[in-house]
């Protein structure tokens, strides 16, 4: 059932207490991507668990095989099941329009990323929609987030090993995230410090004394994307400089496709599929809430 404007409205501000206790508290909630109810489930269970806030977030591919409104039921469902504080994220919106559809829906977390469709966009393009997006969400009070340009890696396992010399010419500079945060009105600024979206064979690095010098500049919230395959000390003290939210998927992903091989071959005789399923979120609730306690937002709900 669609939420009302005032139940909406009311997500929102309990959303923008939830950062604004983040930055003060120097934790970060973690955004875990769902694929399923199944991944669903698992972030659940770890959020009750470890009594942790969190966000769950769909980009443009979950949103077209589940729906925003299934989506919005599927989430207030659980939360109120295992009464937990959970808000939605539309990760990567490529358009303005569906970044509206996204707010129109109920979600309390828009990221607009015009470089999506098309990486080699204009910052003025970018710009104008991101400004767009922003005046567009004022009705419900949504906090958006952006970035200035195109976030490299894609969310998935790589083969290949991280130029860093080519994702250092993609970090993000301070006085550029200031004039982009400043021209839009964003509330959460996407950096790049040495993050990239996707698994890779080997750890990713973050440069920690950028992110200090991009915290003492910008006003926003920050937001790290391509979270999987970080070691988690880079976490903790992400999170002690001032980091908001980390984005988590390609982790999760792998645990289950290789829980579910796992499963579907020691029991080759089993086809009611879901009593083969506890393994496989059990397996992803685990990743989760490795992830959470890197954070430092378990114990940090307020239901």
């Amino acid at each position: 059932m669609p939420l009302t404007i005032r139940e909406i409205r009311d997500n929102c501000i309990r959303a923008r207490h939830l950062m604004q206790r983040a930055r003060q508290q120097k934790f970060a909630v973690g955004a875990f991507n769902i694929d399923n109810q199944e991944t669903l489930i698992a972030v659940c269970r770890a959020a009750q668990k470890l009594n942790a806030p969190v966000m769950v977030e769909v980009s443009d591919g979950e949103v077209k095989a589940m729906g925003l409104d299934n989506i919005r039921d599927m989430v207030d469902n659980y939360k109120a099941e295992y009464a937990i504080e959970m808000f939605i994220n539309l990760d990567h919106s490529p358009s303005v329009e569906a970044a509206k559809r996204g707010i129109d829906a109920g979600f309390e977390f828009i990221h607009i990323d015009i470089s999506q469709a098309n990486h080699d966009a204009p910052l003025e393009e970018i710009t104008a929609k991101t400004k767009e997006v922003v005046e567009y969400a004022r009705f419900t009070g949504a906090l958006v987030e952006a970035e200035e340009r195109y976030f490299m890696g894609s969310s998935n396992v790589h083969k290949e090993t991280i130029d860093y010399e080519e994702v250092k010419k993609w970090n993000t500079k301070p006085e550029e995230a200031v004039s982009f945060a400043n021209a839009t009105g964003i509330d959460t600024m996407a950096v790049q410090i040495g993050n990239l979206h996707g698994l890779y064979p080997v750890p990713k690095q973050l440069d920690l004394e950028l992110l200090q010098q991009l915290r003492d500049s910008v006003e926003t919230n920050i937001s790290l994307h391509g979270g999987s395959g970080t070691p988690l000390h880079y976490f903790e003290d992400a999170a002690k400089i001032g980091v908001s939210k980390i984005n988590i998927n390609s982790d999760m992903r792998y645990v289950f496709r290789e829980t579910l091989l796992k499963v579907l071959n020691d029991n080759p005789d089993e086809y009611a599929v879901v009593k083969l399923m506890p393994t496989v979120y059990g397996a992803v609730q685990e990743v989760v809430e490795s992830k959470i306690s890197a954070f430092g937002s378990a114990g940090k709900a307020v239901v």
